[in-house]
């Protein structure tokens, strides 16, 4: 289901004593994220801060935010998350992003009769993704690659799947 605030990432710690924050991405690439100027503290945009700066250090970011000037003001945020707000994201018509994906319906292509379950989880694996589909207690994984995913339809929270041989046979 579409969202209108999504996580981006953690604060993981502070850097420095001028109130510069180590930030966990939860994105692809820190690229992404310097499209937006402003982030918010939950995830009904009630609560925002304006990036003062950012930039890649190591594996993680550090960021600056407006505000936060001393390694105690930064200590203070550890653990929290930080969201964009989705109408900010520059993305290509009918693209959605991985969290949307949690608990759409997963149906077949060819028969919407067939339900196969919900996506409780995905794996990056490099390659491609991998989805979860998750019914009752059984979870069966599937390659979200363009020969299986036929349809996404985040607003109806559906997905649309011509699933490989055997993938959801039973035992």
């Amino acid at each position: 289901m579409k969202k209108d605030y999504l996580e981006i990432g953690k604060i993981i710690g502070t850097h420095g004593v001028k109130g510069e924050l180590r930030f966990e991405l939860w994105c692809d690439d820190i690229s992404f994220l310097k499209e937006f100027n402003t982030l918010y503290f939950n995830s009904d945009g009630t609560e925002k801060v304006n990036i003062v700066s950012l930039r890649q250090h190591g594996k993680v970011a550090l960021l600056s935010l407006n505000g936060i000037n001393s390694i105690e003001a930064a200590a203070a945020l550890r653990n929290k998350i930080l969201y964009i707000k989705r109408s900010d994201a520059n993305i290509e018509d009918g693209g959605w992003f991985i969290q949307e994906l949690i608990g759409n319906t997963v149906i077949d292509y060819d028969n919407e009769n067939i339900i196969y379950g919900t996506i409780s989880e995905v794996s990056q694996t490099g390659a491609n993704d991998v989805w979860h589909i998750k019914k009752g207690e059984k979870v069966t994984l599937i390659p979200a690659i363009e020969q299986v995913v036929k349809k996404v339809d985040i607003d109806g929270a559906k997905v649309y799947i011509r699933p490989l041989r055997g993938l959801f046979d039973e035992d």
